[in-house]
């Protein structure tokens, strides 16, 4: 299922990580403050992480799962595109 989020900009949005191939990332909660083609940057309660877009699924705002392999693109890429 494709999310709507996927056609908005994510910074100031919450992003949760649902799947991982690192298990260190799942369950990894916070604010998006920057995104870049190939990785998202997330502020969390104690700090900053940044996120390879390739390896996680996520939600934003508890939305729909997105796979992050599908949105390696720069966000203003993303935003005009169409899935």
């Amino acid at each position: 299922m494709m999310s709507g989020m996927m056609n908005l900009p994510w910074i100031s949005h919450n992003l949760t990580v649902l799947d991982s191939n690192d298990p260190s990332l799942v369950g990894v909660s916070g604010t998006v403050v920057n995104e870049t083609k190939r990785t998202i940057v997330v502020r969390t309660e104690s700090r900053e992480i940044s996120l390879a877009k390739d390896v996680i699924t996520f939600t934003i705002d508890s939305g729909d799962p997105i796979i992050g392999s599908r949105v390696t693109q720069r966000a203003e890429e993303r935003i005009g595109r169409r899935y």
